[in-house]
């Protein structure tokens, strides 16, 4: 029996010790009464799967104020502080071992005896006379060979809330684990809080992860992004675990793909920076989604397969409105569990965002309080009607698209097309195949870029480089993640086929050259290229659609002309902005991670000969047919 069996009965019921009791896991009672001991709660509920426990958590959050009922009973708004609205990326960092500060040192890390100190010290009593939840969690399926099994420990109920939205219940799975000690550990607590229920000692903000321990410390925080453990810190402990274990754990939509004339389905997955379309791609209309954020993938049967790891959506809600996002929109509209964050709540007490297509009031209350339209912060700064980076939580089976055979499948479904999507109004075109799943890796993951825009604060038409778009959520060097990628469809007999795509080329006067759903017809080419439907021509990074195909497609999926002449302009391929492209991205992995093995950027330097080539033979801009490899 473990050695904090008093301590945890004197601060739980005896319904919640005996919930620890089942579990037969002196590790699991190890870990809770360590922090229970450290943190201080005055009180622990432990929560298993069912409906009367989740219902517990919901009705404290509002109960504490941490979240608020507003005009559809079901649903819910929490305001984060107003200096605690988005991802504290400087006090985000890993706890590294002397041995391994030389191979981390690109990331944002720490020594592990300083941080460790330094996060317990913040944490010693931070819980003192509040009530803590301890909650069960799986990331993947239950019982699968994806499953992660992970407890959070948390004295915010809104946090607890978010969480049993967004991941499947785990309590049962760890009744049933034969391994008792692998699984993922969160500590988390608001820290003291001002009369509005915010965090107030943001200056002690802090999100240390142990990778060697798979165990994260977030304190002094409310924001999501910060605060739920099984969310990117999470996935941050999955990159590390797959290096490791020889699979992935990418930031990546999970989709289904529909052929109805053919009556079949593919799954395909993608990873896109933000604003460069990726919930938009993984909610075309007529699709199913598995999942919008974070997938697992491994080898089954020598077959590349996936899971979503979450059951959730936690969106941004910004721009959400019944045009451009008509699923997401609708759903924000019914009386079902929804929490909204960080959005204005009207006189009338219905929710209101920037971008959502209502009109809306000059009045009400948001992240910043009381507000009305006008009012200034206190750097002179106006406060807008709600915060940009304002999110929802809801389920993804209320969607009407959501392909619950997929998601509930243990062994993952077979993924057969890979996107990678950046932004770029003059260099990528809309849809390229990669030749094999290696260019596919080091020339459409590895160079994704998202150009800033006019809606983004300093010079518009800056390239940010994101490889993989995950960069931000990297545990182990860059050059490893990147070779790990490569080699992971090694034993697989028909990897997925990797396509790009950019949505976002414009013609010289600045127009859009198509519409947003246009995205659909560059998807369905894939689908088609994935089982030999299609021809292509062949360009300098890969192959590109044939005209004839993409203006049937344009006439069938929307109901609309496709000229030659937007198709020549979109399918040019562009010499002198690719070389530049592949100068950047072996610029950026060079800083990064100097590091990273050579052969990678003998690959880029061996690209940018050709391409070379292929500008001196063919011309700077290349027409669609008119290279021959």
């Amino acid at each position: 029996m473990s050695k904090y069996e008093k301590l945890l009965k004197g601060k739980m019921s005896e319904e919640s010790f005996q919930k620890l009791i089942r579990l037969e896991n002196e590790k699991v009672m190890d870990f809770i009464g360590e922090f229970a001991e450290h943190c201080n709660p005055v009180s622990l509920y432990v929560c298993d799967d069912s409906e009367k426990d989740r219902m517990y958590i919901r009705q404290t959050a509002i109960t504490k104020g941490e979240e608020k009922i507003i005009y559809l009973k079901n649903q819910t708004i929490h305001w984060d502080g107003y200096n605690d609205q988005a991802r504290d990326k400087t006090n985000t960092r890993y706890l590294v071992l002397p041995e391994n500060m030389e191979r981390m040192k690109a990331l944002n890390s720490i020594p592990y005896d300083e941080g460790y100190n330094e996060i317990m010290e913040i944490a010693k009593n931070i819980m003192d006379g509040k009530e803590a939840a301890v909650l069960f969690f799986c990331e993947g399926p239950t019982e699968s060979v994806f499953s992660i099994p992970c407890i959070q420990i948390t004295d915010s109920f809104y946090v607890a809330h978010s969480e049993t939205i967004l991941y499947r219940p785990g309590y049962n799975h760890f009744l049933h684990m034969k391994v008792k000690d692998d699984f993922f550990k969160f500590i988390h607590s608001a820290g003291r809080l001002d009369e509005r229920g915010c965090s107030i000692n943001i200056d002690k903000r802090r999100i240390y992860m142990d990778t060697q321990n798979n165990i994260v410390y977030s304190m002094n925080n409310q924001y999501a992004g910060n605060s739920l453990g099984l969310k990117k810190h999470s996935m941050r402990l999955a990159i590390n675990k797959s290096g490791k274990e020889g699979w992935l754990c990418e930031h990546m939509f999970l989709m289904s793909v529909l052929n109805q004339e053919k009556g079949r389905k593919t799954h395909f997955a993608g990873a896109y920076p933000s604003a460069c379309g990726k919930t938009s791609t993984a909610m075309i209309p007529g699709e199913k989604i598995v999942g919008d954020d974070i997938t697992y993938f491994r080898k089954i049967d020598k077959e590349f397969r996936g899971v979503n790891m979450e059951q959730g959506i936690f969106g941004i809600i910004k721009d959400v409105n019944k045009d451009d996002d008509p699923v997401i929109f609708a759903n924000l509209m019914k009386d079902q569990e929804t929490i909204f964050s960080n959005i204005l709540i009207g006189p009338d007490n219905r929710p209101y965002w920037l971008g959502c297509g209502m009109t809306t009031p000059d009045e009400g209350d948001n992240h910043h309080g009381r507000w009305k339209k006008g009012d200034r912060d206190e750097k002179g700064n106006e406060v807008p009607l709600a915060h940009s980076n304002a999110r929802y939580t809801i389920r993804l089976d209320y969607l009407d698209n959501f392909d619950s055979d997929a998601f509930e499948a243990k062994e993952g479904v077979k993924v057969e097309g890979i996107l990678y999507g950046g932004r770029d109004s003059d260099t990528t075109v809309p849809i390229e195949e990669s030749p094999t799943w290696k260019d596919g890796i080091l020339l459409k993951a590895c160079t994704l870029e998202s150009e800033t825009t006019s809606a983004t604060l300093g010079k518009e038409g800056v390239r940010t480089p994101s490889p993989m778009a995950n960069l931000d959520f990297l545990s182990y060097p860059l050059g490893e993640y990147t070779m790990n990628n490569i080699n992971f469809v090694n034993g697989i007999d028909d990897p997925p086929k990797i396509f790009s795509t950019n949505y976002f080329l414009k013609y010289p006067q600045g127009d859009f050259v198509t519409g947003k759903l246009a995205k659909k017809v560059w998807l369905h080419w894939a689908e088609g290229r994935i089982h030999g439907e299609y021809d292509a021509y062949d360009t300098p990074t890969g192959k590109i659609p044939i005209y004839n195909d993409l203006k049937k497609l344009f006439r069938e999926l929307l109901n609309e002309d496709f000229s030659e002449e937007d198709y020549n302009y979109l399918f040019t391929f562009r010499c002198t902005q690719w070389v530049e492209k592949l100068r950047r991205t072996g610029a950026f992995f060079r800083k990064i991670d100097p590091g990273t093995p050579a052969e990678i950027f003998a690959y880029w330097e061996q690209m940018e000969k050709k391409i070379l080539a292929a500008k001196a033979k063919y011309g700077d801009e290349i027409k669609p047919g008119a290279f021959k490899g």
